[in-house]
């Protein structure tokens, strides 16, 4: 396939290419190794922390610290995008910032280089996230907006089911002089799949540039989003303040089943258990966005929302219960991977339809700022309650502010619009 081709389909005027394009494929690929890397780190880290003395409330921070901090930098890095007329370079950026910046975990004795490491990796995150979604809407026809948003995410969990299997094996494996020294190792491996992120980023993705618009104001551009879009966005918002971080997970099924089997087997069961949650997850993606395509969006993600709830009463219950089994974790987790693959499939087309494309890295910024305040919120509420209160409270707590942005959406869905270019 020729790089002329691609350049009009990475375009917004060509509509009857094949969805399944050089951009696709290769956005497809560089996500899988950034979610290799990043998810290698993300299984071992909770057990890291248990290493150095970490709490659950420091956790909750740092998450939702992290997530908030990116969430700024979507909107403005969105909206720039919209002013220059081309994204490539920068979401390259990104992806290399936050392929290096784990690593900082290796030094780590305590927290604040935790919070650093992850807030860099975030930044990267933040200014990559959105205008790879506005490429990736782009790249292919209206119609078949859910099955590229769903392979895409389907490669981004493969990614995320290889990096922990990754991550747990190394923990089994390596020499330990110390208990915290096999995790050091495994966030300075890290940096192999999160530098080829980047480059495959930068040598598979073309880019249709558009000529510059200075006249792109930031307040009006985020004003001028269309109506049906913003109330779309409060009940994303809503359900964002209790989709709490999966690493809060990971450290509830680490504590309830380490009376039983010692923190290291549990923390690598506790990462198995994360790495069953990604096979839902890159399982469910590709069929949720192609029955997307069928549907109303909308109304789908609201349903993929219910299941987010039943995620949080699920292992609400089961902190309460506070027995040391697998199966029933075994149950949340695939919860967990079903709701965060039409949560990730739907919230990443349904902007496509109601924007048109001058405004859409704008759109997709604004969302990644919602969904990042809600980030922030929902792992300090849990992370907080977890601390002050119990476990289940705080994840009963997360159910309930979901089941009210399930509602939000499903009240406010709309038919899928033709595409406003």
């Amino acid at each position: 396939m020729s790089d002329r081709k691609i350049e009009v389909v990475s375009g917004t005027d060509s509509r009857a290419a094949s969805w399944l394009n050089r951009n696709v494929v290769g956005m497809t690929i560089t996500s899988f190794l950034s979610d290799a890397g990043h998810e290698m780190v993300t299984a071992v880290l909770p057990g890291f922390l248990g290493t150095i003395g970490v709490a659950a409330a420091a956790l909750g921070w740092i998450e939702g610290v992290s997530d908030a901090s990116a969430s700024f930098v979507k909107l403005g890095a969105g909206w720039y995008s919209d002013r220059i007329g081309h994204r490539k370079r920068i979401v390259t950026a990104g992806y290399f910032i936050t392929g290096t910046a784990l690593a900082l975990f290796a030094a780590a004795v305590s927290w604040p280089l935790v919070l650093v490491g992850r807030v860099i990796s975030w930044f990267g995150r933040g200014i990559r996230s959105p205008l790879r979604d506005a490429m990736l809407a782009e790249s292919v026809a209206p119609s078949a907006r859910g099955k590229a948003f769903g392979l895409h995410r389907a490669g981004d969990t493969i990614g995320a089911v290889v990096g922990p299997l990754v991550g747990v094996g190394l923990l089994t494996i390596l020499p330990a002089p110390n208990a915290a020294a096999p995790f050091r190792t495994i966030f300075l491996l890290s940096l192999i799949p999160g530098v080829g992120s980047a480059v495959s980023f930068a040598a598979l993705v073309r880019e249709k540039r558009r000529p510059e618009d200075r006249s792109v104001r930031f307040w009006g551009a985020v004003s001028e989003l269309p109506k049906p879009y913003t109330r779309f966005l409060r009940g994303v918002g809503l359900f964002g303040l209790g989709d709490f971080s999966p690493t809060l997970l990971i450290l509830a099924a680490t504590q309830l089943l380490s009376p039983a089997h010692g923190a290291v087997h549990a923390a690598q069961i506790a990462g198995l258990l994360y790495v069953l949650r990604n096979v839902v997850y890159a399982g469910s993606s590709f069929p949720i966005g192609m029955l997307g395509d069928r549907m109303n969006k909308a109304k789908l993600l609201a349903a993929g929302y219910l299941l987010g709830v039943l995620t949080a009463a699920g292992i609400a219950a089961t902190m309460a219960v506070g027995v040391p089994s697998i199966w029933p974790l075994a149950v949340v987790f695939v919860f967990a991977g079903a709701y965060i693959a039409a949560e990730d499939a739907l919230e990443g087309a349904i902007p496509a339809e109601m924007v048109p494309s001058r405004s859409r890295g704008t759109a997709y910024g604004l969302m990644g700022a919602v969904n990042g305040v809600g980030d922030l919120g929902a792992s300090v509420l849990v992370g907080s309650l977890w601390t002050a209160v119990s476990p289940s409270v705080a994840f009963a707590a997360a159910g309930i502010l979901m089941l009210l942005g399930a509602l939000q959406v499903a009240r406010n869905s709309r038919p899928g619009v033709p595409d406003p270019s």
